[in-house]
C-alpha cells in the first residue's frame, strides 16, 4: 500500500503542475503526457497511451489489482499504471471527451457471425480456444489435465483422430477448447479448427521443438487471424531446451515476450501438472482484449465440428453455437440438408434443451452425416429450410456434372509428370465424415509418375456387399478406417479375390502403402 501511495502522490503533483505553462523538456517529452478522466475501461487507458491491452492488465497485476479489459478503474489507479509505463499523467478537462468510443470495428473481422447485428444486443461469450502443434506434443494431455477427464486412452495409438469440442469453467468463466488433432495428415482439419477459434494454444515440446506441424499450425492461425499463445511442454524432461525451442520460434515468425516479441510464452509440463494454472489465465489475458461478443437472442448460426453415424441414434453432429442460442425441436440446415433438433447434449454427454454462443454441442435428428466445417442456421420452419435447401440444390445443379469431371479430371494428379502409369482404385470407408479427408490427402499424397491412387467411394460406415461389389468391378483395393465388415461382405471378399484392409491408426495405413 505504501508504494501505491506513492505513486499516487507522485501523480497527483501533475494535477497541481497541469496550468503551468509547459517548458521545453516537457514539450519534448509531449507524446508521452495523456489526459486522463476521472473513471475510464482498461481498454479506454490503453488507447490513450497507445499500447496493448495486455500490457496495462499485467501492470494492473503487478500492483495486486485483478481487472477485465472492459472493468472500470478510477483516475489514481489509472495514473500509477500510466505512471509505471512511462507516461505523464494529467487530469482530463471537463470540456474534454472522456473517452475514446468503443465501435463495431473492435468486433474481430473473423467474426462473420455478428457483421450485421445491432451492437446494443451484443453480450459477452466464452473464447473458443484451438490446441495446435506436432503429433505427440501433448495437446490432448493437456486438455486431459484441464478437463480432469481421461481422453488420451481412449483414442488409438495415443493420436486424437477427429476432433473433439469440450467446455471448462475456470474461476467462474467458461472456455470453450476444440482439440484438433496433431498428425500431420490432419492438416486439413486443424486449418478448419483454427477458423472457428479465437485464440490458438500452440503446444510445443520443449525437447522435440519446432518440428513441421508446428510451422503448418502457425500458418494456419495467422491466415484465420487468430493470436497465438505458446505453451512450452515437457519442461519436466532432462533434455528440455527452452531457449532452443523460443529460437526456433523465432526463426518461424513467432518472438516471444521475453525476447522483446509479444508472444505470451507459458512453460507447462501437461504430465506433471505444472503451469497450468497460469496458462489459463492467460487464455483470458490474449481473449479479453478481443472483447468476445455474440447476441444470444436469435436463431442459432455456426459450425459443423464433427459428424458420425450411430446405428442405433442415426446421424449424431457436433456443432460449435457461435452466434444465437440453439434449442431442442430448432429446423437447421446444413448444405443442401435440413432437420429437426430431436435432442441435444453437452460435451458430457448430458442431455440439453438449449446452447447459447461459444457452446459446442451434439444434436440428433439430421437426416444425414454433413460434413466438418460447413456452417449451419436455425430458420422458422421446415417449409422454409425446404425452400432454401432446393435453391441451393438447384443452383449447385446445372454445374454438377462439369464439377464431376474437373474433380475426376484432377484427382490430385495434375501436377504429377506425364508418361507410363499404373492406377490404384480403392474403396474407402471411415467411422466419421471428418477422417476422410485426411485419409485421402495423405494416399494421394504417395503417388507418382508410375503410381496413380483413385478413389472410386468416400462412405462412412462398415464395409457393405456394395462397396466389395464396387471394387470386384474395378479392381479396387478396400479400406476400412475404424470400421468392421458386415458378414456377407467378408464373404463376397473371400470368393472374389478382393484385397480388403484394416485400419485404425492413419500413419500405419500410409506406412502399407508408401
Amino acid at each position: 500500500m505504501g508504494r501505491n501511495q506513492a505513486k499516487v502522490a507522485q501523480a497527483r503533483v501533475s494535477q497541481v503542475q497541469a496550468p503551468q505553462a509547459p517548458s521545453a523538456e516537457v514539450r519534448a517529452a509531449e507524446s508521452r503526457t495523456i489526459r486522463v478522466p476521472s473513471s475510464l475501461t482498461v481498454r479506454e487507458l490503453a488507447n490513450l497511451m497507445r499500447v496493448s491491452p495486455i500490457d496495462v492488465i499485467k501492470q494492473l497485476m503487478n500492483n495486486g489489482i485483478m481487472a477485465t479489459i472492459n472493468q472500470q478503474i478510477d483516475f489514481d489507479t489509472a495514473a500509477i499504471v500510466a505512471s509505471d509505463m512511462g507516461f505523464e499523467v494529467l487530469p482530463e478537462a471537463p470540456s474534454e471527451p472522456t473517452s475514446t468510443p468503443t465501435t463495431t470495428t473492435d468486433v474481430p473481422a473473423r467474426d462473420r457471425f455478428i457483421a450485421d447485428e445491432d451492437p446494443s444486443k451484443l453480450k459477452p461469450r466464452p473464447p473458443v480456444v484451438a490446441v495446435l502443434g506436432h503429433v505427440d506434443h501433448g495437446k490432448t494431455t493437456l486438455l486431459d489435465r484441464i478437463r480432469a477427464t481421461n481422453v488420451t486412452a481412449e483414442e488409438a495409438g495415443g493420436i486424437t483422430q477427429h476432433i473433439g469440442a469440450y467446455q471448462v469453467t475456470v474461476g467462474g468463466r467458461k472456455i470453450t477448447f476444440l482439440d484438433t488433432p496433431g498428425h500431420e495428415a490432419f492438416t486439413a482439419m486443424r486449418a478448419r479448427g483454427a477458423q472457428v477459434t479465437d485464440l490458438v494454444i500452440l503446444v510445443v515440446a520443449a525437447d522435440d521443438g519446432v518440428m513441421p506441424q508446428t510451422r503448418e499450425a502457425i500458418e494456419h492461425a495467422r491466415a484465420a487471424q487468430v493470436p497465438i499463445l505458446v505453451a512450452l511442454n515437457k519442461i519436466d524432461k532432462s533434455n528440455a531446451n527452452p531457449e532452443r525451442v523460443k529460437q526456433q520460434l523465432a526463426d518461424a515468425g513467432l518472438l516471444v515476450e521475453e525476447w522483446g516479441g509479444d508472444v505470451i510464452c507459458v512453460p507447462i509440463s501437461a504430465k506433471m501438472q505444472m503451469g497450468i494454472d497460469e496458462l489459463l489465465e492467460n487464455i483470458f489475458l490474449v481473449t479479453d482484449v478481443a472483447d468476445l461478443r455474440a447476441n444470444p437472442d436469435r436463431p442459432a448460426q455456426g459450425t459443423v465440428i464433427e459428424s458420425t453415424m450411430d446405428e442405433r441414434q442415426g446421424a449424431k453432429v457436433t456443432l460449435l453455437v457461435q452466434n444465437g442460442t440453439l434449442r431442442v425441436g430448432d429446423v437447421v440446415v446444413i448444405g443442401t440438408h435440413f432437420g429437426k433438433v430431436r435432442a441435444m447434449f453437452d460435451d458430457r454427454g448430458n442431455r440439453i434443451k438449449q446452447a447459447g454462443p461459444s457452446t459446442p454441442v451434439a444434436i440428433l435428428g439430421f437426416p444425414v452425416v454433413p460434413l466438418a466445417g460447413e456452417r449451419f442456421e436455425v430458420v422458422a420452419s421446415e417449409h422454409a429450410a425446404r425452400e432454401i435447401v432446393n435453391a441451393r440444390l438447384a443452383a449447385e445443379r446445372a454445374a454438377d456434372k462439369q464439377q464431376r469431371r474437373t474433380i475426376s479430371l484432377e484427382e490430385v494428379f495434375s501436377r504429377m509428370q506425364s508418361g507410363e502409369t499404373k492406377e490404384v482404385n480403392i474403396v474407402l470407408k471411415a467411422d466419421v465424415q471428418g477422417s476422410i479427408e485426411p485419409i485421402v490427402k495423405s494416399v494421394c499424397g504417395l503417388g507418382s509418375p508410375e503410381c496413380r491412387v483413385r478413389f472410386l467411394r468416400q462412405g462412412t460406415g462398415n464395409i457393405t456387399e456394395s462397396d466389395v461389389m464396387l471394387a470386384v468391378a474395378s479392381s479396387a483395393i478396400v479400406i476400412g478406417f475404424n470400421v468392421s465388415v458386415d458378414p456377407a461382405a467378408q464373404r463376397l471378399a473371400e470368393a472374389e479375390g478382393v484385397d480388403i484392409r484394416l485400419y485404425d491408426v492413419i500413419y500405419r495405413l500410409i506406412e502399407d502403402l508408401d
